[in-house]
């Protein structure tokens, strides 16, 4: 980058971080947007109480990882993917990204890993519902799923747990579609969702800031094609090895996981 070049992006810089520090002193001294928890608390109750309605729901997804690097530059990792469960102990999702194109499969009684990019997969019995398997994917193999937290039997529990602070941020457009723009604290992470607005209370979007990891990165995922009951495509929920990959353990099954191999996880603050 030449120097003209380099006084350029410093002045643009500049001027965004002026624009955002005038945003922030609106946002803390204007009344409108002052925050409004009750409502809040209920347009995210009636979002969890929509997706637990729902039997069978499938969407698309995009995602960004952020990770730090040693040097404390962040990185963004992006990730695109589909998602289909069918309750209370079915789902499949693939994600695809830069590193990976991993399956899942999960019957209510095996999980199954697929790894179509190595064509080797890997299986667990972990008989039980969806809750039971969100939360073995996440504390046990450390491999969560997509927008874990929105596809539990009440996603209105688990988001609200350790909340400290609560704001209405108004409306916001995701995908053309308007939402209710909702932002929350804990003392370990901010977190922001925007929900569909009418009948039909899909979130569209979910941003986990971590404050105790250094860096403060993101997770970030925006949900489109939302479909229900019988407009959900019929998906099979158990593994056939159609391309004859080889088994292995889950723990070689590389690319599976959040990260690619040659990351490896940070300390926290």
């Amino acid at each position: 980058m030449n120097i003209k070049g380099h006084a350029s992006v410093k002045k643009s810089a500049c001027w965004l971080y002026a624009t955002l520090l005038s945003l922030i002193i609106i946002l803390g001294t204007s009344a409108g947007v002052k925050a409004d928890e009750s409502d809040a608390r209920r347009i995210l109750k009636a979002m969890s109480d929509f997706m637990t309605a729902q039997q069978s729901i499938s969407f698309d997804f995009d995602a960004i990882l952020e990770v730090v690097t040693t040097e404390d530059q962040q990185l963004g990792l992006a990730s695109s993917g589909s998602l289909v469960l069918s309750r209370p102990d079915k789902l499949r999702a693939r994600r695809t990204g830069g590193f990976t194109d991993i399956e899942l499969l999960f019957d209510g009684k095996i999980l199954t890993l697929l790894g179509k990019n190595l064509n080797v997969y890997a299986q667990i019995d972990l008989p039980g519902t969806l809750d039971n398997l969100v939360n073995e994917l996440q504390e046990t193999y450390h491999r969560p799923l997509p927008a874990a937290d929105l596809l539990l039997s009440s996603p209105y529990d688990e988001l609200m747990a350790g909340v400290l602070d609560i704001k209405d941020l108004g409306s916001g457009v995701i995908g053309g579609v308007e939402c209710d723009h909702l932002a929350f604290r804990t003392d370990d992470v901010d977190w922001q969702i925007w929900i569909g607005q009418g009948d039909q209370p899909y979130p569209y979007r979910y941003v986990i800031t971590s404050k105790r990891v250094s860096g403060s990165p993101e997770y970030a995922i925006q949900m489109r094609n939302w479909k229900r009951g019988e407009a959900v495509a019929t998906a099979e929920f158990s593994f056939t090895n159609s391309s004859k990959a080889k088994k292995v353990d889950v723990k070689d099954l590389e690319g599976s996981g959040g990260l690619p191999s040659h990351y490896m996880k940070g300390e926290k603050k």
